[in-house]
Formats: structure tokens, C-alpha cells, sequence
């Protein structure tokens, strides 16, 4: 058995209301979630404050996003410090969103890391390569680059969660096999091994993330070196609970 305690992140990306959010929440608070499982939801900004007060406690709230510094005339960003305000203890950075829609280089994703950390948030630092990347077997040059800005900014690992999501994968339906992910996760695990250290290669949490759904989460969870998801389009519907429990 992996000495990994196992992961499940939900990113509501940009969706939902407070209706919409209340009904998901109260499915959450009722359904039976394995103990043995962190839960850690990620809700927009506006509903952060929301989401932490109507959410179980054994239920974790992550930003979807923050700034690199506490404060300051950067219209539109949140800090470390407001989202552990309203109770928020994660944040979930380098998202592939971010670095694909929004244009967010791997330098300001590290800093973004070093000052949440700075400031005790726990982090899901998210890497993952493109399709052309993929096909044109760069794969492990990509996710190996992106972990090592992510690696030079951390001092304390046993805050951090590393999340493979192969860009391909998420919200296009299709996912890794199982095989596929397991093999970066433990390329992963490796590169921790040589780069940081055989402790932190041992302990760090590295979860999947692609399109998981109730479908696909056994086999993935399955996987030695698969610690856990984040979890889109998914995460929004009752299936979550599945997905949650998808480690017994």
C-alpha cells in the first residue's frame, strides 16, 4: 500500500451560482466520503467565501488562482492572505488554463507557488504537455521543465501536490489509460528522486487530472503512483462522490 494519504481536488472552473453550487454542496455534505480520502474543492473567488461556509468541514476550499504578492494595485487578482481570510486553505496553480488561455509563463507560476507557500497555503501545482508535444515525444522534457520552476520555489513539500493533467485530456473526453499516466506519474516520482530527494520522491502526492469521470477513476486509482485527481467537468455532478471513493 502507497504510504500516500489519497487526493481528490474538484476545480469548478469558471461555473456555477449559488443555487447550482448549494444543491452540489448539500450532495457532498450528505454522501458517505471515504475518511482515508482528502477532499479539496476549487471555487471561483466570488464564491470562496460561499463555498467554506456551507461545505462539512472535513471538506477542504482551494482558490482557483492568486497573485504573487499579499497586496498592492493589481486590479483583478486575489492574494494568499484573502483567501485564508474566508478559510480557504489551498490554491490551485499552474492550471493549464492559466498557462494556455491566460499566457501565465512557468517563471510566474514559481513565484506564485514560493509566495503561496510563503503565506501557508497548500498548493496543487499543476504540468502537463499539449498534444503536438506528446506526438512529437517531448513529453517528459515538457512536464520535467515545468516541475523544476515549481521544485526551485518550494521549500516545504509536504504542502504541495503535484497535478499530471495531459492538456490533451481535459475536457475533450478523452483520458490517459491508465499505462499512460502511470508511466509519467512515475517518471515524475523519479525526477523528485534525483532533483529534490528520495524522501519527497516517497511522500509527495502526485494526482491525475483529464477528464476523470465515475467511469475511469477505479482503474486510474489502481495505479501505483497515482495518488489521487482533479477533477473537472465532473466535479460538479453527483458522480464526484464516486470519483471521491474511488480508493477504498
Amino acid at each position: 500500500m502507497s504510504p500516500r494519504k489519497f487526493f481528490v481536488g474538484g476545480n469548478w472552473k469558471m461555473n456555477g451560482n449559488k443555487k447550482s453550487l448549494g444543491e452540489l454542496i448539500t450532495t457532498l455534505n450528505s454522501a458517505k466520503l471515504n475518511a482515508e480520502t482528502d477532499v479539496v474543492c476549487g471555487a471561483p473567488t466570488a464564491y470562496l467565501d460561499f463555498a467554506r461556509q456551507k461545505l462539512d468541514a472535513k471538506i477542504a476550499v482551494a482558490a482557483q488562482n492568486c497573485y504573487k504578492v499579499a497586496s498592492g494595485a493589481f486590479t483583478g487578482e486575489i492574494s494568499p492572505a484573502m483567501i485564508k481570510d474566508v478559510g480557504a486553505t489551498w490554491v490551485i496553480l499552474g492550471h493549464s488554463e492559466r498557462r494556455h488561455v491566460f499566457l501565465e509563463t512557468d517563471e510566474l507560476i514559481g513565484q506564485k507557488v514560493a509566495h503561496a507557500l510563503s503565506e501557508g497555503l497548500g498548493v496543487i501545482a499543476c504540468i502537463g504537455e499539449k498534444l503536438d508535444q506528446r506526438e512529437a515525444g517531448i513529453t517528459e522534457k515538457v512536464v520535467f521543465e515545468q516541475t523544476k520552476f515549481i521544485a526551485d520555489n518550494v521549500k516545504d513539500w509536504s504542502k504541495v501536490v503535484l497535478a499530471y493533467e495531459p492538456v490533451w485530456a481535459i475536457g475533450t473526453g478523452k483520458t490517459a489509460t491508465p499505462q499512460q499516466a502511470q508511466e509519467v506519474h512515475i517518471k515524475l516520482r523519479d525526477w523528485l528522486k534525483t532533483n529534490v530527494s528520495e524522501q519527497v520522491a516517497q511522500s509527495t502526492r502526485i494526482i491525475y487530472g483529464g477528464s476523470v469521470t465515475g467511469g475511469t477513476c477505479k482503474e486510474l486509482a489502481s495505479q501505483h503512483d497515482i495518488d489521487g485527481f482533479l477533477v473537472g467537468g465532473a466535479s460538479l455532478k453527483p458522480e464526484f462522490v464516486e470519483i471521491i471513493n474511488a480508493k477504498h
